[in-house]
């Protein structure tokens, strides 16, 4: 099973989960070229793909699906809010109805051999979603664009063998920053995005053993640095209520235009 970051950042993100049999994209908000470019360097091309998992309806996680969905015709998973707000979005051009397949929030389904699990996250859009994805015993996890986590969170992030989760920014730098002071509230509300310190204290609650590696994706290009991010998740790490150190972890920042290390778990 294999996990890769094509693009990850305020301004783009879209994310390969992958076995050898099947291959989907979580999210597709870059251009189709750079989609593209990236599944080249995978090994794959856009014929490959078997499924896109979209997490909600924002330009950032968006703006490539209709150019790469009409040109493979590849089915496109999403709540039903979700499809609801896509279809009203303008620029995408027209999708084909039968595309769109609706999934639930804790209901499995299967893509050729992997199991996806949808779940609920806190934001300001119809009904975002995350994803966690299983192959046999091994499951990852592609979870950003949430405000606020709890025991629900928790338990559907817990017993991941990689995942890509959002740190997003650093308070700081958001409160000093140029925002508009709305924005800011919205960004720091619980149906925002996660910050450095709460993405730390969330993967203080589901760090375990067999967890091979952290991914550190959708970093604010205004608010945040990627050696802020890693620096202060890990410190979260070291000084929260586990029995654990950052350094018995591989954790990594996920880059914003350039395609991540492949996870194999």
């Amino acid at each position: 099973m294999r996990l890769c970051s094509i693009a990850s950042g305020s301004s783009g993100n879209c994310t390969y989960v992958g076995s050898e049999a099947a291959h989907l994209l979580v999210d597709v908000g870059i251009s189709g070229r750079r989609i593209e470019n990236g599944l080249k360097e995978l090994g794959l091309t856009g014929k490959d793909i078997d499924g896109i998992l979209i997490t909600h309806e924002h330009a950032d996680h968006i703006q490539g699906l209709g150019v790469i969905s009409r040109k493979y015709e590849i089915p496109v998973y999403a709540t039903a809010g979700t499809i609801r707000a896509i279809k009203a979005c303008d620029g995408l051009g027209k999708l084909d109805e039968g595309l769109f397949h609706v999934v639930k929030e804790d209901v499995k389904f299967t893509v050729k051999d992997l199991v996806v699990n949808p779940m609920r996250i806190s934001h300001d859009a119809a009904q975002p979603a995350a994803y966690r994805i299983g192959y046999g015993r091994k499951k990852v996890a592609v979870c950003t664009d949430l405000g606020v986590y709890n025991d629900y969170t928790v338990e559907c992030l817990k017993g991941m063998d990689a995942l890509l989760l959002e740190a997003n920014h650093d308070v700081n730098m958001l409160e000093a920053g140029p925002y508009p002071y709305q924005l800011k509230q919205r960004i720091l509300g619980e149906r925002g995005h996660l910050s450095n310190e709460n993405t730390g204290r969330l993967l203080c609650r589901i760090l375990h053993d067999n967890l091979h590696t952290i991914l550190l994706g959708h970093l604010s290009k205004e608010n945040n640095l990627p050696e802020l991010a890693f620096e202060s998740v890990r410190m979260e790490i070291n000084m929260g209520d586990n029995p654990y150190k950052a350094g018995d972890f591989d954790i990594r920042v996920a880059k914003r235009s350039e395609v991540s290390p492949v996870v194999t778990i």
